[in-house]
């Protein structure tokens, strides 16, 4: 049977350097690593993951807890953070925030399954999110934030990327602003319409709430939400939408009454997943940087998890408008911002 001895001979290295690289120590460098895992790779060493879990107390498995795959969002962003979790040698056991997913997240937290969370679709009210930081468990959230809570955060800057969206609107002509919102709770949908209210008043404007709508970050909710905006006897000419799929739902509504867009009227998202480049919706959205964001959550968690950590901080990456066809694709005014 081959043993850690037989990788740290062939790699060239002690066998405590063999453990730290298995245990994902950010103590080597990176070529001792690649050097490591290539022997691992060429003897065929298979690690007793329960004898080292008993004798290092690590499970080197991270949970992640997201909600409905079926927004493009989500698959984007796990698969950022199993990229970087793999880069580190640790497993991902993923749960959705639906059904029984928080029950699963639960049971591991309390059992010890896993060394930390990342938990991408937290809310006030988030009973697993709670239960970890009563536990004193590693735990980073990652797109959504909640104020007051003991843990790294790391978001976009969601207000002012909201903000931005308004500048640009407005900049291009466009004083008649729709708005399709997502639920309250979640801090994406309450900071990008608390931003989108707040540009608005800051350019002058009267904000019709006639022209407001809320829905469930779907795109049957934003299709269903421009049908009804369009049909008002004074439609808006520009429409911003919480995210992606609810914009592309809402390009999906416009042509379902005929309209066009951009013709009749603008559409903007927030996220850039990959489908707001495709042709067929060529979207004018705000860009999220989500890999950097996964590779900061990981590198976050794995400090705290070997307790090197700082003061928990939140972490807000710049937003970037990228402006497409939904939007004639109108070149964006330079702002000053503060």
């Amino acid at each position: 049977m081959v043993t850690s001895r037989d990788v740290a001979r062939a790699a060239g290295v002690s066998q405590a350097t063999v453990s730290r690289v298995l245990q994902g120590s950010d103590n080597v460098t990176d070529e001792t690593r690649k050097r490591v895992m290539e022997a691992v790779s060429a003897t065929g060493y298979e690690p007793n993951v329960l004898a080292r879990a008993m004798k290092t107390q690590r499970t080197q498995t991270i949970g992640v807890v997201v909600a409905r795959i079926t927004n493009p969002y989500y698959p984007q962003l796990i698969e950022a953070l199993s990229a970087e979790l793999a880069s580190a040698n640790q497993r991902m056991v993923l749960w959705t925030s639906e059904g029984a997913g928080d029950a699963g997240a639960l049971e591991a937290i309390r059992q010890r399954m896993v060394d930390g969370v990342v938990f991408t679709t937290v809310t006030a009210e988030s009973v697993p999110l709670h239960e970890a930081l009563r536990r004193n468990a590693p735990v980073v959230t990652l797109n959504r934030s909640v104020e007051g809570i003991a843990c790294d955060q790391v978001t976009s800057d969601n207000l002012g990327g909201s903000t931005q969206v308004v500048q640009y609107l407005v900049g291009a002509g466009h004083s008649r602003l729709g708005f399709i919102g997502g639920p309250i709770g979640p801090s994406t949908s309450a900071e990008r319409e608390r931003g989108f209210r707040q540009g608005v008043a800051a350019a002058g404007l009267h904000l019709d709430e006639r022209l407001c709508r809320r829905g469930d970050f779907s795109h049957e909710d934003g299709h269903a939400a421009m049908r009804d905006l369009l049909t008002l006897a004074d439609p808006p000419t520009a429409v911003f939408c919480v995210n992606d799929l609810t914009a592309i739902g809402a390009i999906d509504g416009a042509r379902s009454l005929g309209r066009d867009v951009p013709e009749d009227v603008w559409v903007v998202g927030y996220d850039d997943i990959a489908m707001a480049s495709w042709e067929g919706y060529d979207l004018t959205t705000v860009r999220q940087p989500i890999t950097q964001m996964a590779e900061l959550a990981v590198k976050l968690l794995l400090q705290r998890i070997g307790k090197t950590g700082a003061e928990p901080r939140h972490h807000r990456y710049p937003h970037e408008l990228v402006v497409r066809g939904s939007t004639a694709r109108t070149p964006a005014r330079t702002f000053d911002h503060d």
